[in-house]
């Protein structure tokens, strides 16, 4: 699509028929999803953080050469992460776009808060200017990403995600997004025997008994067989546990 003239890319886009992609892509395997999203969509592009995402990467480019991915680089980062995003982009001959936050909005938070505020007031705050703002910057410029929720995450916030919708939480009233979830109904064990199987980089945080991983101070390793979201936010109560980035969830 890309020799393509703006306002007809834009007709293109605005004719995706999100109830019939609904219904076409329900209890699809993750290739199909993928192959469904990188066919309607040039403009479209991947959020890699953690092992489901670079799964979607392994799987995207047997399907198109020439995607887009990001990660939010939010200054927090374990070092052992950092080196995995690396190992992710060598591995594949892939550029990675890092997403940093506004210096505008973060310099001043840290001078008044402190690096640790979130310990006594909530994470929202200090995700929201250090993963929310900078990814909606970059997803006003896409026309739909993918990401790479798993239901079995959160039981009490992504029971409900489709395999495609509209991401009311960062469309505007010029644009409509679209968000696809191919992995959505796999399980961890799924995502990694896919890695086994074909070789996949992985985060060497998750040899040390990390399964969900942020940032260094908001991350810690859990026990066997407690839930995977445990070890993050771990100071905080309740189990609706979301840093912004899939607010819409949150019900």
């Amino acid at each position: 699509m890309n020799g393509l003239p703006s306002a007809l890319l834009q007709l293109i886009m605005t004719s995706f028929d999100i109830q019939t992609a609904q219904q076409n892509l329900q209890g699809k395997k993750p290739r199909a999803i993928l192959k469904a999203a990188l066919e309607n969509f040039d403009n479209i592009a991947i959020s890699f953080s953690g092992a489901e995402d670079v799964v979607l990467i392994d799987m995207a480019l047997n399907i198109r050469k020439d995607i887009q991915v990001f990660s939010l680089d939010t200054g927090r980062l374990h070092p052992e992460t950092y080196r995995f995003i690396e190992k992710v982009k060598q591995h594949y001959k892939i550029d990675i776009e890092l997403l940093t936050p506004d210096r505008d909005a973060l310099d001043p938070f840290v001078k008044e808060k402190g690096l640790f505020s979130f310990y006594e007031d909530g994470h929202q705050q200090c995700c929201g200017i250090r993963k929310v703002e900078p990814l909606r910057r970059k997803l006003s410029q896409l026309d739909a990403w993918i990401t790479g929720q798993r239901k079995d995450q959160s039981l009490d916030t992504r029971q409900d995600i489709p395999e495609v919708q509209i991401d009311s939480a960062f469309s505007s009233t010029e644009k409509q997004l679209i968000k696809f979830n191919p992995v959505l109904n796999w399980s961890s064990s799924q995502v990694w025997d896919h890695i086994e199987a074909y070789q996949v980089p992985y985060n060497e945080l998750h040899e040390k008994g990390f399964i969900s991983i942020g940032c260094e101070p908001c991350t810690r390793a859990t026990l066997p067989n407690q839930h995977e979201r445990v070890g993050r936010w771990w100071w905080e109560s309740g189990n609706k546990k979301e840093c912004g980035l899939h607010a819409g969830n949150v019900k």
